[in-house]
Formats: C-alpha cells, structure tokens, sequence
C-alpha cells in the first residue's frame, strides 16, 4: 500500500486540484464533507446539484463557502444523477459524490452505455477501504451494497474488480480471503463450494494478479494465530488485503458493524469497475467516512481509466 492510514492518504492529496460534483447536494452529511475537503485542500472548487434554496440553506449552516461552488437548481432525483454524469464526461468534474439520492438513480445514470464509464462484460460492485486500530494493515470489504446474489462468475468479477483497486492503491498482489460461515467445504453451504471454485481459478491463472484462498471465517481470514489453531497454513491468513463476503446479506450488515461499532475505525467507500472514481456512501455515513472517500478518489483520479469524450 502507498499509505499506511486515511491521514497519510490526506497529506498525499492535499494540495491537487479536485472539482466534484455532487448530485443530491442538499444533505447536511455532504456538504460538511465538502467544507471539510476544502479545509484539507483537497477540493478546489465543484457542481452542486439539489433543490437551490435548501442546498443554500444547509451550507450556510455547515459553513460551506458557495463562492467556489456552482449550484444547479434540480429537485428530481434521475435527473440530478444523469447531469451529474454527464458534467463528469464533459470535463467539467474529476469525480462524483453522492449525496442525497437514491443509489438505483445514480447506478442507472453511471451504467449509461452513452456515457461509457463502465467497460462491456464488467460488473460494478461496492469497494470498501478500512482502517482499523486492531488490524496491521489497511483492507478492503466487497461488496456491501450492489450485487445482492452474486454467481459465481460475478463473484470472480468482484474480486477482480477489488483487485484491481488495491493495485492501483499500491499492493502489487493483494491477498483474498473468501470469507464463509466455516473454513471447510459443506455440499449444504453453497459459498463453500464457491470458495472452492474461485480459489481453484486463481490457481489456473483464471483469476490473476492476486492469491486467493478459502473458505475462511472471519477469525480464520484475519488472524494467523487463529488459523493455526485450525490446522490451516494459507499465506492468506493475518495478512489479508480483500475480504470478499458471499452476498448482501452477509457484507451488509458486516461493513455496517465495523462503521457503527469499530473502535478507531476509518473508512473510505468507492464504486468498484468504474472508469472514473466514483464515491458510493451509504446515506448514513459520517462526514469524515465522505472526506476519507472523496481524499481516495483524489488518489486514484490518475490512475482510473478516462471517459471517452
């Protein structure tokens, strides 16, 4: 990893100039993330897209300075999320932010084939960076919020999604932990047999750049220690860099967890499969979980794919 923790991240980026757009400008949450962008210099200035007098009012109260933002007026959800997108190809944006909008709007507004920031025969999934104080290292969660019941075959393109991210994060071959309820293979537990499958295309060279192991549990994937109290010698094991969850049902609720009761926990939380950075908070996170997000979109604005123009 290039950075050890969310703060290193914000002294590398600080300074770069980052235009955002944000579409469902009217949230108190955003615009304090904004406000506190600006404050560490890493947004020089951007589009705000909501409803104007309330977008107007909110930054006043969170202390935004408007002079370096310009305001759409727009009340439409759709709406708010197809301008955001398109002001991002014309140039006139580095990254999106979400704010006050429903996910589906500003999926469907990213996946426009007319807008070309999603390449043919790729999944979108949610990539969640995490800082934790009983963890060594930085790591990422997939995916949280997208893919409901991934296949197989989605499951493989989530870890190459995640994957991907965390080499151009810097860790050259990340480590993949196929997380399960057990470590063993159960014929009753499907996602057993899918651990077993994708650990199997890792080894075949069908899923690259990356040692995948599994299935493991939660302790197993992040503790050598409790791994080897189960017989199990992985390289993977303590050192995990991606932790891949076997639907919504079971990432959900865990990345919920960690953000609500995750002593000294940061995060950052990006759109995954994209050509362009694109922040994907859930509603309820905190300002600072949207400043984390907002400094690794700056990072990562580089090094992401541009939109055809």
């Amino acid at each position: 990893m290039n950075f050890k923790n969310f703060d290193e991240l914000l002294g590398m980026v600080k300074g770069k100039t980052n235009r955002i757009v944000v579409p469902g400008a009217n949230n108190d949450e955003v615009l304090t993330a904004c406000k506190m962008g600006v404050e560490h210099k890493i947004i020089s200035g951007g589009i705000l897209i909501g409803p104007k007098a309330q977008v107007e009012e909110m930054a006043k109260k969170v202390g935004l300075n408007l002079g370096l933002f310009e305001i759409v007026d727009k009340s439409d959800y759709a709406e708010m999320c197809n301008m955001a997108i398109e002001l991002v190809k014309a140039g006139k944006g580095d990254f999106l932010v979400k704010g006050l909008v429903d996910t589906k709007f500003y999926m469907k507004a990213i996946l426009r084939k007319d807008i070309g920031a999603v390449a043919e025969g790729t999944v979108l999934s949610h990539f969640v960076l995490f800082e934790q104080a009983n963890y060594h290292k930085l790591f990422a969660v997939t995916d949280a919020a997208i893919m409901i019941a991934p296949t197989l075959d989605q499951k493989a393109m989530i870890v190459n999604n995640a994957v991907d991210m965390m080499r151009m994060l810097g860790v050259e071959k990340p480590n993949v932990a196929v997380v399960c309820p057990v470590e063993k293979v159960n014929e009753k537990i499907p996602s057993t047999l899918d651990a077993a499958e994708l650990v199997k295309r890792n080894q075949e060279g069908k899923i690259k750049n990356c040692v995948v192991e599994g299935p493991y549990d939660i302790y197993i994937s992040f503790s050598k220690e409790l791994a080897a109290e189960k017989g199990i010698k992985g390289v993977v094991p303590g050192e995990t860099d991606i932790a891949l969850f076997p639907d919504l049902d079971s990432a959900n609720p865990v990345y919920k967890c960690l953000s609500f009761f995750g002593a000294g926990m940061k995060s950052a939380t990006l759109l995954a499969g994209s050509n362009i950075p694109v922040i994907l908070p859930s509603r309820t996170d905190t300002p600072m979980t949207k400043l984390h997000s907002i400094a690794l979109a700056c990072y990562l604005k580089d090094k992401a794919g541009v939109l055809t123009k």
